[in-house]
Protein backbone atom coordinates (compact mmCIF):
# COMPACT_ATOMS: atom_id res chain seq x y z
CA UNK A 1 0.00 0.00 0.00
CA UNK A 2 1.38 3.41 -1.02
CA UNK A 3 1.27 6.57 1.01
CA UNK A 4 -0.10 8.36 -2.01
CA UNK A 5 -3.80 9.13 -2.47
CA UNK A 6 -5.75 8.73 -5.61
CA UNK A 7 -3.82 9.29 -8.75
CA UNK A 8 -3.28 12.99 -9.37
CA UNK A 9 -4.03 14.00 -5.81
CA UNK A 10 -1.48 15.03 -3.32
CA UNK A 11 -1.86 14.07 0.30
CA UNK A 12 -3.10 16.61 2.69
CA UNK A 13 -0.58 18.71 4.41
CA UNK A 14 0.21 17.64 7.89
CA UNK A 15 -0.66 20.07 10.64
CA UNK A 16 2.02 22.29 11.72
CA UNK A 17 3.89 21.93 14.96
CA UNK A 18 2.05 23.48 17.83
CA UNK A 19 -1.47 22.63 16.67
CA UNK A 20 -3.69 19.94 18.56
CA UNK A 21 -6.28 17.66 17.10
CA UNK A 22 -8.29 15.15 19.25
CA UNK A 23 -8.71 11.95 17.60
CA UNK A 24 -12.18 10.65 17.39
CA UNK A 25 -13.95 14.21 17.32
CA UNK A 26 -14.33 14.67 13.54
CA UNK A 27 -14.65 12.55 10.53
CA UNK A 28 -11.51 14.03 9.31
CA UNK A 29 -9.73 13.05 12.48
CA UNK A 30 -10.97 9.45 12.12
CA UNK A 31 -9.83 9.29 8.65
CA UNK A 32 -6.47 10.54 9.70
CA UNK A 33 -6.28 7.90 12.44
CA UNK A 34 -7.11 5.10 10.01
CA UNK A 35 -4.64 6.45 7.62
CA UNK A 36 -2.03 6.52 10.37
CA UNK A 37 -2.78 2.93 11.38
CA UNK A 38 -2.66 1.82 7.84
CA UNK A 39 0.55 3.58 7.41
CA UNK A 40 1.92 1.94 10.61
CA UNK A 41 0.89 -1.43 9.40
CA UNK A 42 2.40 -0.78 6.09
CA UNK A 43 5.53 0.30 7.84
CA UNK A 44 5.59 -3.11 9.93
CA UNK A 45 4.31 -5.89 7.73
CA UNK A 46 4.94 -8.77 10.53
CA UNK A 47 3.04 -7.09 13.45
CA UNK A 48 -0.23 -8.87 12.66
CA UNK A 49 1.43 -12.23 12.67
CA UNK A 50 2.80 -11.69 16.19
CA UNK A 51 -0.55 -10.65 17.50
CA UNK A 52 -2.16 -13.67 15.96
CA UNK A 53 0.51 -15.94 17.39
CA UNK A 54 0.00 -14.50 20.90
CA UNK A 55 -3.70 -14.97 20.65
CA UNK A 56 -3.21 -18.55 19.54
CA UNK A 57 -0.85 -19.22 22.48
CA UNK A 58 -3.34 -17.88 24.98
CA UNK A 59 -6.13 -19.93 23.50
CA UNK A 60 -3.92 -23.03 23.47
CA UNK A 61 -2.92 -22.51 27.13
CA UNK A 62 -6.50 -22.11 28.23
CA UNK A 63 -7.57 -25.22 26.35
CA UNK A 64 -4.63 -27.23 27.76
CA UNK A 65 -5.34 -26.19 31.31
CA UNK A 66 -8.99 -27.04 30.87
CA UNK A 67 -8.07 -30.43 29.50
CA UNK A 68 -5.57 -31.22 32.20
CA UNK A 69 -8.03 -30.04 34.81
CA UNK A 70 -10.60 -32.42 33.43
CA UNK A 71 -8.02 -35.20 33.30
CA UNK A 72 -6.94 -34.44 36.90
CA UNK A 73 -10.48 -34.57 38.11
CA UNK A 74 -11.07 -37.80 36.24
CA UNK A 75 -7.97 -39.45 37.87
CA UNK A 76 -9.03 -38.59 41.46
CA UNK A 77 -10.23 -41.76 43.25
CA UNK A 78 -12.19 -42.30 46.49
CA UNK A 79 -10.84 -45.17 48.62
CA UNK A 80 -11.88 -46.47 52.08
CA UNK A 81 -9.00 -47.38 54.39
CA UNK A 82 -9.82 -49.65 57.35
CA UNK A 83 -7.00 -49.78 59.94
CA UNK A 84 -7.75 -52.03 62.95
CA UNK A 85 -11.47 -51.58 62.42
CA UNK A 86 -11.34 -47.78 62.01
CA UNK A 87 -12.58 -46.76 58.56
CA UNK A 88 -11.39 -43.57 56.84
CA UNK A 89 -12.40 -42.30 53.35
CA UNK A 90 -9.57 -40.66 51.39
CA UNK A 91 -9.19 -39.09 47.91
CA UNK A 92 -6.06 -40.00 46.01
CA UNK A 93 -4.36 -39.94 42.62
CA UNK A 94 -2.07 -42.82 43.66
CA UNK A 95 -1.87 -45.61 41.17
CA UNK A 96 -0.83 -48.45 43.53
CA UNK A 97 -1.73 -49.38 47.08
CA UNK A 98 1.84 -48.87 48.30
CA UNK A 99 1.80 -45.31 46.95
CA UNK A 100 -1.49 -44.61 48.66
CA UNK A 101 -0.21 -45.86 52.03
CA UNK A 102 2.96 -43.78 51.68
CA UNK A 103 0.84 -40.77 50.70
CA UNK A 104 -1.23 -41.24 53.88
CA UNK A 105 1.92 -41.91 55.96
CA UNK A 106 0.64 -45.33 57.00
CA UNK A 107 3.33 -47.88 57.88
CA UNK A 108 2.83 -51.62 57.53
CA UNK A 109 4.80 -53.76 60.00
CA UNK A 110 6.45 -57.04 59.00
CA UNK A 111 3.74 -59.06 60.78
CA UNK A 112 0.76 -56.91 59.75
CA UNK A 113 -1.65 -58.12 57.08
CA UNK A 114 -3.08 -56.19 54.07
CA UNK A 115 -6.24 -57.25 52.34
CA UNK A 116 -4.60 -56.50 48.95
CA UNK A 117 -0.97 -56.61 47.74
CA UNK A 118 1.12 -53.46 47.90
CA UNK A 119 1.49 -53.40 44.09
CA UNK A 120 -2.25 -53.76 43.49
CA UNK A 121 -3.96 -50.96 41.50
CA UNK A 122 -5.99 -48.43 43.44
CA UNK A 123 -9.62 -48.62 42.33
CA UNK A 124 -12.13 -45.83 42.75
CA UNK A 125 -14.57 -46.89 45.47
CA UNK A 126 -12.14 -49.59 46.62
CA UNK A 127 -11.64 -50.80 50.22
CA UNK A 128 -8.27 -51.61 51.78
CA UNK A 129 -8.15 -53.33 55.19
CA UNK A 130 -5.15 -53.49 57.51
CA UNK A 131 -4.88 -56.06 60.34
CA UNK A 132 -2.27 -55.16 62.94
CA UNK A 133 -0.25 -57.94 64.56
CA UNK A 134 -0.07 -57.98 68.36
CA UNK A 135 3.01 -59.01 70.33
CA UNK A 136 2.47 -61.37 73.27
CA UNK A 137 4.76 -63.27 75.63
CA UNK A 138 4.19 -67.01 76.04
CA UNK A 139 5.64 -68.76 79.10
CA UNK A 140 5.66 -72.53 78.49
CA UNK A 141 7.97 -75.53 78.93
CA UNK A 142 10.41 -73.49 81.00
CA UNK A 143 10.89 -70.88 78.27
CA UNK A 144 9.50 -67.43 77.47
CA UNK A 145 8.75 -66.84 73.79
CA UNK A 146 7.65 -63.58 72.22
CA UNK A 147 5.37 -64.01 69.23
CA UNK A 148 3.46 -61.72 66.87
CA UNK A 149 -0.01 -62.82 66.00
CA UNK A 150 -3.10 -61.81 64.05
CA UNK A 151 -5.28 -64.30 65.91
CA UNK A 152 -8.34 -63.14 67.81
CA UNK A 153 -8.11 -65.57 70.75
CA UNK A 154 -5.30 -66.93 72.92
CA UNK A 155 -5.93 -70.49 71.75
CA UNK A 156 -5.71 -69.46 68.09
CA UNK A 157 -2.51 -67.49 68.77
CA UNK A 158 -0.82 -70.49 70.41
CA UNK A 159 -1.88 -72.75 67.54
CA UNK A 160 -0.60 -70.18 65.04
CA UNK A 161 2.76 -70.18 66.86
CA UNK A 162 2.94 -73.98 66.62
CA UNK A 163 2.57 -74.55 70.36
CA UNK A 164 0.63 -77.79 70.76
CA UNK A 165 -1.73 -78.05 73.72
CA UNK A 166 -3.14 -81.14 75.39
CA UNK A 167 -6.75 -80.99 76.59
CA UNK A 168 -5.55 -81.19 80.19
CA UNK A 169 -3.06 -78.31 79.90
CA UNK A 170 -3.99 -75.15 81.83
CA UNK A 171 -3.77 -71.84 79.94
CA UNK A 172 -3.98 -68.45 81.64
CA UNK A 173 -5.73 -66.33 80.39
CA UNK A 174 -8.14 -68.94 79.05
CA UNK A 175 -7.92 -70.21 75.50
CA UNK A 176 -10.98 -68.24 74.40
CA UNK A 177 -9.72 -64.96 75.89
CA UNK A 178 -9.24 -62.07 73.43
CA UNK A 179 -5.61 -61.37 72.49
CA UNK A 180 -4.31 -58.01 73.73
CA UNK A 181 -1.03 -56.41 72.74
CA UNK A 182 1.66 -56.93 75.38
CA UNK A 183 -0.21 -59.64 77.29
CA UNK A 184 1.54 -62.62 78.91
CA UNK A 185 0.15 -66.13 78.44
CA UNK A 186 1.10 -68.88 80.90
CA UNK A 187 0.89 -72.52 79.83
CA UNK A 188 1.08 -75.20 82.53
CA UNK A 189 1.54 -78.75 81.28
CA UNK A 190 -0.81 -80.99 83.24
CA UNK A 191 -0.27 -84.72 82.97
CA UNK A 192 -2.02 -87.55 84.74
CA UNK A 193 -0.60 -90.99 85.45
CA UNK A 194 -2.33 -94.01 86.95
CA UNK A 195 -0.15 -96.35 89.00
CA UNK A 196 -0.82 -99.57 90.89
CA UNK A 197 0.86 -100.16 94.24
CA UNK A 198 0.80 -103.10 96.65
CA UNK A 199 0.23 -102.58 100.35
CA UNK A 200 0.44 -105.17 103.16
CA UNK A 201 -2.68 -106.11 105.07
CA UNK A 202 -1.85 -106.81 108.71
CA UNK A 203 -3.14 -110.06 110.09
CA UNK A 204 -5.23 -110.22 113.22
CA UNK A 205 -4.06 -111.92 116.41
CA UNK A 206 -6.84 -114.00 117.91
CA UNK A 207 -6.43 -115.57 121.33
CA UNK A 208 -8.62 -118.45 122.36
CA UNK A 209 -8.87 -119.93 125.81
CA UNK A 210 -7.71 -123.53 126.11
CA UNK A 211 -8.48 -125.53 129.24
CA UNK A 212 -5.93 -128.18 128.33
CA UNK A 213 -3.07 -125.75 128.81
CA UNK A 214 -1.86 -124.48 132.18
CA UNK A 215 -3.03 -121.00 133.06
CA UNK A 216 -0.75 -118.37 131.53
CA UNK A 217 0.65 -120.81 128.98
CA UNK A 218 0.30 -119.76 125.33
CA UNK A 219 0.59 -121.85 122.21
CA UNK A 220 0.47 -120.72 118.56
CA UNK A 221 -2.22 -122.73 116.84
CA UNK A 222 -2.07 -120.97 113.48
CA UNK A 223 0.65 -118.71 112.13
CA UNK A 224 -0.43 -115.32 110.82
CA UNK A 225 0.26 -114.13 107.29
CA UNK A 226 -0.02 -110.65 105.82
CA UNK A 227 -2.37 -110.04 102.91
CA UNK A 228 -1.85 -107.87 99.84
CA UNK A 229 -3.98 -104.82 98.94
CA UNK A 230 -3.62 -103.37 95.42
CA UNK A 231 -4.42 -99.67 95.07
CA UNK A 232 -4.94 -97.75 91.80
CA UNK A 233 -3.92 -94.14 92.22
CA UNK A 234 -4.06 -91.18 89.84
CA UNK A 235 -1.01 -88.91 90.07
CA UNK A 236 -1.32 -85.34 88.79
CA UNK A 237 1.81 -83.50 87.62
CA UNK A 238 2.13 -79.83 86.70
CA UNK A 239 5.21 -79.07 84.62
CA UNK A 240 6.69 -82.35 85.86
CA UNK A 241 6.06 -81.69 89.56
CA UNK A 242 3.68 -83.94 91.50
CA UNK A 243 0.90 -81.73 92.90
CA UNK A 244 -1.91 -84.15 93.74
CA UNK A 245 -2.84 -87.78 93.98
CA UNK A 246 -6.24 -89.42 94.15
CA UNK A 247 -7.09 -93.01 94.98
CA UNK A 248 -9.27 -94.50 92.28
CA UNK A 249 -9.83 -97.99 93.67
CA UNK A 250 -8.46 -100.65 96.01
CA UNK A 251 -8.74 -104.41 95.81
CA UNK A 252 -7.60 -107.24 98.04
CA UNK A 253 -5.31 -109.36 95.92
CA UNK A 254 -4.46 -111.78 98.74
CA UNK A 255 -6.35 -111.94 102.04
CA UNK A 256 -4.50 -112.02 105.32
CA UNK A 257 -4.46 -115.10 107.57
CA UNK A 258 -5.21 -114.66 111.28
CA UNK A 259 -2.68 -115.67 113.91
CA UNK A 260 -4.44 -117.89 116.44
CA UNK A 261 -3.00 -118.35 119.91
CA UNK A 262 -4.32 -120.76 122.52
CA UNK A 263 -4.18 -119.35 126.05
CA UNK A 264 -4.16 -121.85 128.88
CA UNK A 265 -6.81 -121.61 131.62
CA UNK A 266 -6.05 -124.73 133.65
CA UNK A 267 -4.93 -123.81 137.12
CA UNK A 268 -1.87 -125.70 138.29
CA UNK A 269 -1.99 -127.78 141.44
CA UNK A 270 0.10 -126.37 144.21
CA UNK A 271 2.25 -129.12 145.68
CA UNK A 272 5.31 -129.24 147.78
CA UNK A 273 6.56 -132.45 146.25
CA UNK A 274 9.74 -130.73 145.17
CA UNK A 275 10.60 -129.98 148.74
CA UNK A 276 11.26 -132.68 151.36
CA UNK A 277 10.31 -131.15 154.67
CA UNK A 278 11.60 -134.21 156.58
CA UNK A 279 15.09 -133.19 155.77
CA UNK A 280 14.71 -129.98 157.77
CA UNK A 281 14.64 -129.71 161.52
CA UNK A 282 11.63 -127.82 162.80
CA UNK A 283 12.63 -124.86 164.90
CA UNK A 284 10.55 -122.54 167.01
CA UNK A 285 11.55 -118.93 166.64
CA UNK A 286 9.98 -115.65 167.68
CA UNK A 287 9.06 -113.48 164.75
CA UNK A 288 7.59 -110.05 165.53
CA UNK A 289 6.62 -111.33 168.98
CA UNK A 290 4.95 -114.46 167.66
CA UNK A 291 6.31 -117.98 168.28
CA UNK A 292 6.53 -119.64 164.89
CA UNK A 293 7.69 -123.07 163.91
CA UNK A 294 9.99 -122.79 160.88
CA UNK A 295 11.18 -125.58 158.62
CA UNK A 296 14.26 -123.93 157.34
CA UNK A 297 16.36 -120.77 157.71
CA UNK A 298 18.01 -119.29 154.62
CA UNK A 299 21.00 -117.00 155.05
CA UNK A 300 22.44 -114.38 152.63
CA UNK A 301 19.32 -114.27 150.47
CA UNK A 302 19.25 -111.70 147.61
CA UNK A 303 16.08 -109.65 147.26
CA UNK A 304 14.74 -108.06 144.05
CA UNK A 305 11.36 -106.57 143.10
CA UNK A 306 8.90 -106.73 140.24
CA UNK A 307 5.41 -105.57 139.15
CA UNK A 308 2.73 -106.89 136.83
CA UNK A 309 3.57 -104.35 134.12
CA UNK A 310 5.42 -104.76 130.78
CA UNK A 311 8.80 -103.80 132.28
CA UNK A 312 8.73 -106.88 134.54
CA UNK A 313 6.45 -109.39 132.79
CA UNK A 314 6.14 -108.11 129.21
CA UNK A 315 2.34 -108.10 129.58
CA UNK A 316 -0.04 -105.15 129.19
CA UNK A 317 -3.27 -104.69 131.15
CA UNK A 318 -5.33 -106.02 128.22
CA UNK A 319 -3.44 -109.32 128.30
CA UNK A 320 -5.63 -112.15 129.63
CA UNK A 321 -2.87 -113.28 132.03
CA UNK A 322 -2.02 -109.80 133.28
CA UNK A 323 -1.45 -109.95 137.07
CA UNK A 324 -1.90 -113.74 137.26
CA UNK A 325 0.86 -115.69 138.98
CA UNK A 326 2.19 -119.05 137.90
CA UNK A 327 0.08 -120.64 140.66
CA UNK A 328 -3.07 -119.05 139.13
CA UNK A 329 -3.76 -116.52 141.85
CA UNK A 330 -3.97 -112.77 141.46
CA UNK A 331 -0.88 -110.90 142.62
CA UNK A 332 -1.17 -108.85 145.77
CA UNK A 333 1.30 -106.36 147.18
CA UNK A 334 2.38 -107.34 150.70
CA UNK A 335 1.75 -111.03 150.07
CA UNK A 336 3.07 -112.28 146.71
CA UNK A 337 6.68 -113.22 146.09
CA UNK A 338 8.39 -115.16 143.30
CA UNK A 339 10.77 -117.94 144.32
CA UNK A 340 12.74 -120.89 143.08
CA UNK A 341 10.45 -123.88 143.85
CA UNK A 342 13.51 -126.04 144.46
CA UNK A 343 14.41 -123.76 147.36
CA UNK A 344 11.00 -122.62 148.64
CA UNK A 345 7.89 -124.66 147.78
CA UNK A 346 5.10 -122.80 145.97
CA UNK A 347 2.22 -122.01 148.29
CA UNK A 348 4.42 -121.85 151.40
CA UNK A 349 4.71 -118.89 153.69
CA UNK A 350 8.03 -117.33 154.57
CA UNK A 351 9.19 -114.57 156.84
CA UNK A 352 11.64 -112.10 155.26
CA UNK A 353 13.72 -110.15 157.69
CA UNK A 354 12.65 -106.50 157.46
CA UNK A 355 9.60 -107.19 155.25
CA UNK A 356 7.49 -109.64 157.18
CA UNK A 357 5.33 -112.54 156.02
CA UNK A 358 5.12 -113.33 152.32
CA UNK A 359 3.69 -116.27 150.32
CA UNK A 360 5.51 -118.06 147.51
CA UNK A 361 3.00 -117.70 144.64
CA UNK A 362 5.06 -116.98 141.53
CA UNK A 363 8.20 -117.95 139.69
CA UNK A 364 10.54 -116.14 137.33
CA UNK A 365 13.19 -116.99 134.77
CA UNK A 366 15.79 -115.00 136.71
CA UNK A 367 14.70 -116.31 140.13
CA UNK A 368 17.10 -119.17 140.82
CA UNK A 369 18.61 -120.37 144.05
CA UNK A 370 18.47 -118.10 147.08
CA UNK A 371 16.75 -115.22 145.29
CA UNK A 372 13.33 -113.83 146.19
CA UNK A 373 11.46 -111.39 143.90
CA UNK A 374 9.02 -109.26 145.95
CA UNK A 375 5.88 -107.99 144.20
CA UNK A 376 4.85 -104.30 144.18
CA UNK A 377 1.87 -102.71 142.39
CA UNK A 378 3.97 -99.79 141.18
CA UNK A 379 6.61 -100.30 138.51
CA UNK A 380 8.38 -97.20 139.78
CA UNK A 381 8.59 -98.66 143.29
CA UNK A 382 9.90 -101.95 141.92
CA UNK A 383 12.49 -100.08 139.91
CA UNK A 384 13.66 -98.03 142.89
CA UNK A 385 13.88 -101.18 145.07
CA UNK A 386 16.90 -102.38 143.13
CA UNK A 387 18.85 -105.33 144.56
CA UNK A 388 19.40 -106.01 148.24
CA UNK A 389 21.73 -108.69 149.65
CA UNK A 390 22.44 -110.50 152.91
CA UNK A 391 18.89 -111.05 154.13
CA UNK A 392 17.70 -113.95 156.37
CA UNK A 393 14.51 -115.76 155.31
CA UNK A 394 12.54 -118.18 157.49
CA UNK A 395 10.64 -120.90 155.58
CA UNK A 396 7.47 -121.64 157.56
CA UNK A 397 5.08 -123.89 155.59
CA UNK A 398 1.74 -123.88 153.74
CA UNK A 399 -0.18 -122.46 156.69
CA UNK A 400 0.05 -118.80 157.52
CA UNK A 401 1.10 -118.37 161.15
CA UNK A 402 -1.04 -116.37 163.53
CA UNK A 403 -0.92 -115.12 167.09
CA UNK A 404 -3.08 -118.08 168.12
Amino acid sequence: MSLRGKEGEMPEKAPERGTTEKMGYSSKGNHRFASAAAGHAAARPDGGMWALAGLCFILSFVVSMTYFGLVYRESLKSVTLVDEGRATRVLTHAGEVGELLAEQEIEIGPYDRLSVPLDAKVEDGGRIEIERAREIAVRADGLIRRIHTLADTVGEALAEAGLALAPSDRVTPSRDAVVADGMTVNVVRVTRKIVETEHPIAYRVIKKQDGSLPQGKEKVVQSGREGVLVKRTELVYEDGVLVAERELSSEVAKPSVDRIIAVGTRKPEVAAASYNASEDEVQTVSLDGISVQVRRVLKNVKLTAYSAGPASTGKTPDHPSYGITSTGVKVQEGRTIAVDPDVIPLGWWVYIEGFGLRRAEDTGSAVKGKIIDIYFDSEETAKRFGTKKGYTVYVIGPVKPSAD
